[in-house]
C-alpha cells in the first residue's frame, strides 16, 4: 500500500487578484491534510471516499489503456488527476496498471462540513503524489504541482493554482499564477507531456516566505460554507446593473502583497499587521464596488473582535463565509489578548481552528 498526504491551505493576502496571470498572493499550507491510500487492483479501479457516499466510484480503461472510463462520472478532481497522470504515464512509455484509492480528510468537521481549507486542491495533490510513487515516475515537486494545475484547469480555468502550490510545497509561500486558459488550450492541442514545459507557464512562480517570529496565526471558522468559483466569477464579471470592479484593485493588491512579503522577510511585525489591515480594507472596497458580499456579518465580527485586541484580521480566500485569519503578537504580555480573541470568537458563534503551518516539503524548482 502507498499512502500520501497533502495539506489544506489558507490565503493570507492577494485573493481575487491572484486569478489574473502574474498577480501574486501569500498563502500558508495548514497542518490538516487529506490522505490517499493506494493499493494495486485488477480489472477495474475503485475510489472510496465519503465524498461519493457509501458506494465506490468504479473506473476502467479503454482498449488502448490510455483513457479512463468512469461509471456515472462525477465532475471530480480526483478523476481528473488520475487521467492527467495516466496521460503522462502513457507518454513516458510506462505500462498501465489498475489501483484502488481510499480517501480520508481532516479538512471537514465531524458532520462532513468543509472548513474551506482547499480540499479539492489537497486531494488532487495527494492523488498525484500517490500515482507518482506507484508508477515510479520520479517527479519533482514542481512537476507534481504542474500536473495538479493541468488536472484542475481541465475542470475550471478560473482556479488560480495557489491552493495547489500550498498543498504541494507546504509552509508559507508567495505565489503567482500562469495564464490557465492558454495552458489548458496548449494541453488540449499538444497533450500533457508538452504542456509540462510549454511557454504558457510564464508568470507562474512560488517562493518561500517566513512570517515574523513575534506573530501567531489565529484562524476562525464561521460555519457558513462559501463557493469560491461563484464569488470570483461574480467579482470579475459583474452584471450590467452592478458597479464595475474597482479598477485599481489588481495593482493595489500586488503592492500590498509585495509589502507583506517585504515585512515578513524583514521580520517586521508592525509592518505585517499594518499591511494585513490594508488588505482587509482593499477587499471591503472591492466588495462595495461589485456588490459582492466578501466580508459577511460573521467575518466582520471575527475581524472586529481581533482588531479590538490589537491583532490584524481579514477574510481568508474568497470570503462570503468559511474562514477568517488574524495575526496576533506572541510576546508574553500579548498571550492574554490572543486568548481573549479566541474567547470572543466563540461567544460570537465563530469556531477557532487549531491550525499551524504544515512543514515545508523541499526545494521549489524554477518554473
Amino acid at each position: 500500500m502507498i499512502e500520501t498526504r497533502a495539506p489544506g491551505k489558507l490565503f493570507i493576502a492577494g485573493e481575487y487578484a491572484v486569478v489574473e496571470p502574474g498577480q501574486p498572493a501569500v498563502l500558508i499550507a495548514v497542518d490538516r491534510c487529506i490522505t490517499v491510500r493506494l493499493t494495486e487492483s485488477e480489472g477495474a479501479g475503485r475510489i472510496h471516499s465519503s465524498e461519493y457516499g457509501q458506494a465506490p466510484v468504479v473506473w476502467r480503461r479503454e482498449d488502448d489503456g490510455g483513457h479512463i472510463i468512469v461509471d456515472e462520472r462525477p465532475f471530480d478532481y480526483v478523476l481528473s488527476a488520475i487521467s492527467t497522470v495516466e496521460e503522462l504515464r502513457s507518454g513516458r512509455g510506462a505500462s498501465p496498471r489498475y489501483f484502488d484509492l481510499e480517501i480520508s480528510s481532516e479538512l471537514n468537521d465531524s458532520d462532513g462540513r468543509k472548513f474551506g481549507l482547499g480540499s479539492s486542491a489537497a486531494v488532487t495533490v495527494a492523488t498525484i503524489a500517490a500515482l507518482d510513487e506507484f508508477y515510479r515516475l520520479g517527479l519533482t515537486l514542481t512537476e507534481r504541482f504542474k500536473l495538479a494545475v493541468l488536472a484542475t484547469i481541465a475542470i475550471s480555468t478560473k482556479a488560480s493554482g495557489g491552493d495547489l502550490a500550498a498543498s504541494t510545497f507546504g509552509g508559507w509561500i508567495r505565489y503567482s499564477s500562469p495564464d490557465r486558459a492558454a495552458l489548458h488550450a496548449h494541453r488540449e492541442a499538444h497533450g500533457v507531456v508538452s504542456a509540462m514545459s510549454c511557454p504558457e507557464w510564464a508568470g507562474c512562480s512560488a517562493r518561500r516566505v517566513t512570517p515574523p517570529s513575534s506573530l501567531d496565526l489565529l484562524v476562525g471558522w464561521t460555519g457558513s460554507p462559501a463557493s469560491t468559483e461563484h464569488l470570483v466569477t461574480r467579482v470579475h464579471t459583474p452584471a450590467p446593473e452592478r458597479h464595475r470592479p474597482l479598477k485599481s484593485f489588481a495593482a493595489e493588491s500586488h503592492t500590498l502583497v509585495d509589502d507583506l512579503v517585504a515585512a515578513f522577510d524583514a521580520d517586521d511585525a508592525e509592518a505585517s499587521l499594518a499591511t494585513i489591515r490594508s488588505v482587509r480594507a482593499l477587499l471591503r472596497r472591492l466588495s462595495d464596488s461589485t456588490g459582492s458580499l466578501i466580508e459577511t456579518e460573521a467575518l466582520h465580527d471575527l475581524c472586529e473582535i481581533a482588531e479590538t485586541h490589537g491583532a490584524a484580521a481579514k477574510p481568508s480566500g474568497a470570503g462570503g463565509g468559511d474562514c477568517g485569519i488574524a495575526l496576533a503578537r506572541t510576546q508574553p504580555e500579548a498571550r492574554t489578548e490572543a486568548h481573549t480573541i479566541l474567547s470572543g470568537w466563540k461567544a460570537a458563534g465563530i469556531r477557532p481552528l487549531d491550525l499551524g503551518a504544515h512543514r515545508e516539503e523541499g526545494e521549489i524548482d524554477e518554473f
